[in-house]
């Protein structure tokens, strides 16, 4: 390991021991000081895996190199100048280079690992957690939880059948100031909040018109497509251009959205809707991409609250000054958490009253790894929960749920329709057609099975 790696590791190991210890105090859900030392120190190394590490994989390994108590011991992609890539990056950081599996279910059959770290498209998100559950691996899942409702409600039933830990990366959940905050909202600094507000904006480009092509040497399509009904490789796919397409992909609100109804949920202390509405499409260029590229969800929660999603892909004007970000109103007050470890009170009358600062530098827009030193302490709650039932900051049947709703939004645009849905279980009553979208079709052969 060289010099500077090393001094990032320490770096890391004192951001989580003393920051968590000395200034967070209760506000970590979970963690006592002592705790936090106890990890750190602790002698046991989680040995990891990490399957899909072309961007947000990548970001993933090298983090949980970084940490004191990890090591990466499989990397598995079907790209192979993925893999090799990944696998040199994380020998520069840890002692030893990880083995490289291209097909990730070899992976799982190796004694020799705790957690799988699924990072790959959304299509194979649910499957994959399902596979490595049966497996007897830990995992860490990357939002979203799954790429329609059905496999959602599998992948819950699964982590209660084997009893393994399952945390989603609805990494805000484990940064110190986002807690504080909604924590703030929960004890009535702003009075009684009934509605909230999120949005995401970006300035993506066109996608082009993509063109049949062979499949290049360097990936494994097959594999890659895995639970998806087959298409054609086209040119304008891989690596990032799948979460336009339904087939594989969920779009902006479930790529981006996830994260802020996750924090509007949380902050309402609310789980299923009782109405879904949203309104949306692919308007800024003519171009292959399906999925909307400018959207609007709505949200009722009876008579109690409501909230709403804005995702603009193709223009990015920052909203309350940010790119991305969530606000609550109350009648007393607003609350205002932007992109990274921050927020902000406001008074009836528009006056800043309260402002925590972020001491740690965010980039929400960043593809890959936006705030590695923060996502470290959602790590290290994972690590708690596998080694000492410690409660998850981001389980998977609270991800399910926000995925839930996301997925209810594209629902709703997909059918052009306001869904009623049970507020028990999120199910959509009546509406043939948008209940058709709960589950999806699959490739012979590669259904998942609980």
């Amino acid at each position: 390991m060289n010099t500077e790696n090393k001094t990032r590791r320490k770096f890391i190991k004192n951001t989580i021991a003393g920051t968590a210890a000395l200034s967070m105090g209760g506000v970590l859900s979970g963690f006592s000081p002592k705790s936090y030392r106890n990890i750190v120190g602790a002698n046991e190394q989680f040995r990891v895996g990490v399957m899909g590490v072309n961007s947000r994989g990548l970001a993933l390994a090298k983090n949980f190199a970084l940490q004191p108590n990890a090591e990466v011991v499989y990397i598995s992609d079907v790209d192979s100048r993925a893999q090799a890539k990944c696998i040199d990056a994380v020998g520069k950081i840890q002692n030893a280079k990880p083995k490289g599996m291209a097909d990730f279910r070899n992976a799982l059959e190796q004694k020799d690992m705790d957690i799988m770290v699924i990072a790959t498209p959304d299509h194979w998100h649910a499957p994959a957690a399902m596979m490595a559950s049966e497996a007897g691996k830990h995992v860490y899942l990357e939002k979203p939880a799954s790429h329609n409702p059905q496999e959602g409600e599998w992948l819950v039933e699964t982590q209660k059948k084997y009893g393994n830990v399952i945390q989603m990366g609805n990494q805000r959940r484990s940064w110190p100031n986002v807690k504080e905050a909604i924590q703030v909202v929960h004890d009535g600094e702003i009075g009684n909040v009934y509605f909230a507000k999120g949005w995401y904006t970006n300035n993506r480009g066109p996608i082009g018109k993509g063109k049949e092509v062979p499949v290049p040497d360097w990936l494994d399509y097959e594999l890659w497509q895995g639970p998806a009904p087959r298409e054609a490789y086209r040119d304008n796919l891989i690596h990032y251009n799948w979460h336009w397409f339904w087939n594989w992909g969920t779009g902006e609100a479930l790529n981006n959205g996830t994260h802020m109804v996750d924090l509007m949920r949380w902050g309402l202390q609310e789980k299923y809707p009782t109405v879904v509405n949203s309104v949306g499409g692919r308007y800024r260029y003519d171009d292959d991409w399906e999925t909307p590229d400018t959207q609007v969800i709505n949200y009722e929660f009876g008579n109690r609250s409501s909230m709403t999603w804005e995702g603009r892909s193709c223009n990015g004007r920052h909203i309350e000054g940010s790119s991305v970000g969530v606000m609550f109103y109350g009648d007393e007050g607003s609350i205002m958490i932007g992109g990274g470890n921050a927020y902000k009170i406001y008074d009836l009358k528009n006056n800043l009253v309260k402002d925590v600062k972020n001491d740690v530098k965010i980039d929400p827009r960043n593809k890959a790894n936006p705030s590695q030193v923060l996502d470290g302490m959602h790590f290290q709650n994972f690590f708690e929960g596998i080694q000492s039932g410690a409660s998850l900051n981001a389980g998977i049947e609270s991800g399910h749920i926000s995925t839930l709703l996301c997925q209810l939004g594209n629902i709703s645009v997909r059918t052009q329709s306001t869904l009623h849905t049970d507020p028990s279980n999120g199910h959509i009553k009546g509406n043939k057609k948008a209940r058709k979208l709960w589950s999806r079709k699959y490739e012979k052969g590669w259904k998942p099975k609980v």
